[in-house]
């Protein structure tokens, strides 16, 4: 078995590219204007993954066209950094 996280490589992306991050929130209300908050009126796609056991919270995958790494990171720390996103994948 391979260990990722020990190899050195980079993973090598060709830009631009589809990205799909999987963002948790406790509301799906919350959370779809969280994502409005971060990427305004760039074109995305927003589905239901699922509900947690409890009811407590809601995840969804969120898929968008992402033109370089930079691009890529900052959605990501943005989407993580918003006071309604409990966690970002």
């Amino acid at each position: 078995m391979e260990i990722l996280s020990d190899r050195d490589e980079k993973l090598e992306l060709a830009y631009p590219c589809s990205w799909s991050y999987k963002l948790i929130a406790s509301e799906a209300e919350m959370l779809q204007q969280a994502i409005r908050d971060v990427i305004n009126e760039r074109e995305h796609k927003l589905t239901h993954s699922k509900n947690s056991k409890g009811g407590k919270y809601i995840s969804m995958n969120l898929d968008m066209l992402v033109h370089n790494e930079d691009d890529r990171n900052f959605i990501y720390q943005a989407l993580k950094a918003h006071q309604h996103i409990k966690m970002v994948l």
